[in-house]
């Protein structure tokens, strides 16, 4: 599990079969690395969330079976980052 900041959403022009029309949602961590989740909650942007990662990002999802590695789980209300 890590806390990251929504920055953006992915458009995708083709989608996979395994990713099941999900929503892909552009995530920085606090040291600035730039990661893309699924997004079965609906994020906005500016939003702190708590993200599964691995193969327990698979069991976040509504499906178990969704292609990903990253999932956002939720959303952290009044989240004021360290530093």
């Amino acid at each position: 599990m890590e806390i990251m900041q929504v920055v953006g959403s992915l458009v995708c022009t083709q989608r996979v079969a395994g990713l099941d029309h999900c929503y892909l949602r552009v995530l920085r961590t606090s040291k600035g690395t730039i990661n893309v989740a699924v997004d079965p909650v609906g994020v906005s942007v500016g939003n702190w969330v708590f993200t599964a990662s691995g193969s327990a990002a698979r069991f976040a999802c509504p499906n178990p079976e969704a292609l990903t590695d990253l999932t956002i789980g939720g959303i952290i209300d009044f989240w004021s980052p360290d530093g």
